[in-house]
């Protein structure tokens, strides 16, 4: 299939100082939690986008000395040679893609924890950070600001060195060139400090000197944020964040702008969660400096439509497109549009789980679309690839929920006979029921994009509507294996992490007392007065108590944690949540949790009421410490259970005791997948039946097999070695 014509200005090529793009698709820096550390996985990660037809793909950002040092987070470095040598492995796989490679050179100022150096970073004014905990600076003098720019010169050297094709000097969410510009960080009263221009100055110096080291070798861009969205006190989009465009373009001193908008104790307004922020959230704060600027202009609003992509350049607001968290969901989307394969992108749904274990401190990115992002080098997962399989074995899927769709998506790539059994009318499972929550709706895409993609495999068949199956059922289905994806449910008693243990009264049976799915999807009745128990911590407690409110209830949130759904703070959801709260009057009473639930009436206690000193010897069946007795009573005319899932393993344990059976119906295994196995994320379940699918032929695929650990052993090769697997999907 041909690509629509109006989509041919996104793949004209693009000058950019001295290097060109073969087309406007652009990775910004964005973390994986590879850093420089993991060259095989920074490399494998990136270098599949290369293969999927991106013109250009960043590093995360990248620290250009100790003294910028952002651990706990994973960021990548280029302090010495051994940065060099494992970041140029990552231009190498992309160079041999035809794409470029870029660098963005990072120094925090004032938001370097510094934990792993334990350095003491410069900035414009000492000052604390107000996004990390006891984080200070200390003023830069003169010989100081010397020093700090020949860092930047110094890593910009080694970054040609490592094949980087494009530099950057990273001034966006509020690192250092942005603290000088900055009246919010800045207070300095020298040449460095007061008016716009000196304000400049730091950031302007500083490209000049990268400028006159290496920009007859990479081209040299930054990235600014246009606006800080502090008002007055910040950088604003139609004053100085013009005002420097027109400045540094006077210049000469750049060959490419990455805009976007945002401070980092709130960069979520940034990386807008869909939750908030639809694609294209960023253009109207952009277009002024586009409009300033000399040099091409690329900026990221997650754009998932390709005729919206084409609109953005053809209209003149974006020369080059920049993409973070599509990129992630599918690496192949430049592809695909070229080749007209419109309905196989794999859509973005601004959750933002990728960002949330950069945020948690850097584990593997994670994807709630794309179980193969970060597992590319690791597991050996090609996101459009597939090992056919040489068994020729039926294979029933039970659920069709994220872990179901994609078990059975998998399994049809590779070739096996899968009958895909669904008991309501419609696949989704869980995704149903969240989109239905205020501001969710692209959640859906995770159901959409497998359904359109079940539909192409002729080897797939699809029942809906069916009813729950029993065991009976499934034993005579006559399929060789059985995968089980029946997903979870809220616990209807109670049940919690504070006691592990039901709730005295809670009974979801009775009419005052109702889970999220009974609301959502049984219309149970609810009161005026609504009373939210959530020791879930993420997305659910808070958006029914959303849901409600837009209803015109009157909402309060008990939850034993110290904040409400502590998650989203990872997920960059937080700040605009509790906003959303305070205008809908949603009231919060956290650290409390439940002795016992009455008609109209919840009675709660203080987690901490119990004395601080405990006793000095242990007693047999006392509390070691004074035991508190206080509570609080919290009227309402509904309470809704938000405590804990449960998994629906019942049919898998039935199955189980039955397993003498099983050799005399032909039944070879029975796996779970996804929430019946254990309940988590959504992108835990999609991962899970990815995995399963991917690793059906191991002895035992309910045991996930070895993945390469990028890790130093002395004098030998990295364990354990490809070979060493005994699948690879």
């Amino acid at each position: 299939m041909a690509r629509n014509p109006k989509h041919d200005i996104l793949f004209e090529p693009i000058k950019i100082g001295p290097k060109t793009m073969k087309n406007r698709f652009y990775q910004v820096p964005h973390c994986i939690g590879a850093g420089s550390e993991k060259p095989g996985t920074q490399a494998a990660h990136r270098g599949m986008k290369a293969e999927g037809g991106w013109g250009a793909c960043c590093t995360e950002y990248c620290s250009i000395s100790p003294e910028a040092d952002d651990c706990h987070r994973v960021s990548a470095r280029i302090w010495d040679e051994g940065d060099v040598i494992n970041l140029r492995h990552l231009n190498d796989t992309l160079h041999k893609h035809g794409a470029l490679g870029g660098v963005e050179l990072w120094y925090g100022g004032s938001h370097a924890p510094c934990m792993e150096s334990r350095a003491i970073s410069y900035g414009p004014t000492s000052q604390a950070s107000e996004f990390e905990y006891l984080t200070y600076c200390h003023e830069a003098d003169l010989d100081d600001i010397k020093h700090l720019q020949n860092l930047y010169v110094e890593a910009a050297k080694r970054s040609v060195q490592a094949g980087f094709d494009i530099v950057y000097v990273y001034g966006a969410h509020s690192y250092l060139p942005l603290q000088f510009l900055s009246k919010y960080y800045n207070h300095r009263t020298d040449g460095y400090g007061g008016s716009f221009e000196n304000r400049a100055r730091f950031w302007v110096e500083t490209l000049e000197k990268v400028k006159a080291a290496v920009g007859h070798e990479a081209a040299i861009a930054t990235r600014f944020a246009v606006d800080t969205l502090y008002g007055a006190d910040g950088v604003e989009a139609l004053d100085e964040g013009v005002k420097f465009v027109e400045l540094v373009d006077s210049k000469g001193l750049l060959d490419l702008w990455d805009l976007n908008v945002g401070d980092i104790a709130e960069w979520g307004e940034d990386a807008g969660p869909s939750r908030f922020y639809k694609a294209g959230h960023q253009r109207n704060w952009t277009d002024d400096c586009k409009k300033a600027a000399k040099v091409p202009v690329l900026g990221v609003s997650r754009e998932t439509s390709p005729d919206d992509m084409a609109a953005r350049i053809r209209e003149g607001r974006l020369d080059i497109l920049g993409f973070a968290r599509p990129s992630i969901a599918d690496p192949f989307i430049p592809k695909k549009i070229e080749e007209g394969r419109y309905e196989d992108i794999r859509e973005c749904i601004g959750c933002n789980v990728c960002i949330s274990r950069w945020e948690i401190g850097g584990p593997p990115m994670i994807c709630t679309q794309n179980a193969t992002a970060n597992e590319e080098y690791r597991r050996g997962w090609h996101p459009e690839k597939f090992a056919k399989t040489k068994d020729t074995c039926s294979v029933l899927v039970v659920g069709a929920g994220p872990a179901g769709m994609e078990c059975a998506r998998v399994l049809g790539e590779r070739g096996y006979d899968v009958h895909l059994r669904e008991a309501e009318a419609e696949i989704g499972g869980r995704i149903r029921k969240v989109v239905k929550y205020p501001g969710l709706a692209e959640w859906g895409r995770v159901a959409i994009y497998r359904q359109l993609q079940l539909q192409k495999l002729k080897n797939v068949e699809v029942h809906t509507g069916i009813g729950k199956m029993s065991a009976d059922d499934i034993l005579n289905y006559g399929a060789d294996k059985v995968v089980l994806a029946t997903g979870s449910h809220w616990a209807g008693d109670g049940t919690n992490f504070v006691t592990h243990a039901p709730v005295e009264g809670i009974d979801t049976s009775l009419p005052h007392i109702c889970t999220p799915e009974q609301i959502l999807m049984q219309n149970k009745p609810v009161g005026d007065n609504v009373l939210v128990v959530d020791c879930d911590g993420y997305f659910t407690g808070v958006s029914i108590a959303e849901y409600l409110a837009d209803r015109g209830k009157h909402v309060k949130i008990l939850t034993p944690l110290g904040g409400v759904a502590p998650y989203t703070h990872f997920t960059l959801e937080a700040p605009n949540l509790h906003r959303m709260m305070y205008e809908k009057k949603i009231h919060e009473l956290t650290s409390h949790w439940l002795t016992k639930v009455e008609p109209g009436k919840a009675t709660a206690y203080y987690l901490f009421r119990d004395g601080y000193k405990r006793n000095l010897g242990p007693k047999t069946g006392e509390l070691p410490r004074r035991a508190g007795t206080d509570v609080v009573e919290v009227p309402f005319d509904t309470l809704v259970v938000c405590t804990a899932r449960v998994p629906n393993d019942s049919l898998y344990r039935e199955i189980a005791k039955r397993k003498d059976e099983w050799e005399k119906r032909e039944i070879q295994a029975v796996y779970q997948a996804g929430d019946c196995f254990a309940p988590g994320l959504i992108a835990q379940a999609v991962f899970e039946g990815h995995r399963i699918a991917r690793e059906f032929e191991s002895s035992n695929p309910q045991r996930a097999q070895p993945w390469i650990r990028e890790r130093q052993v002395w004098g030998h090769e990295t364990y354990p070695k490809i070979a060493d697997r005994e699948t690879v999907g």
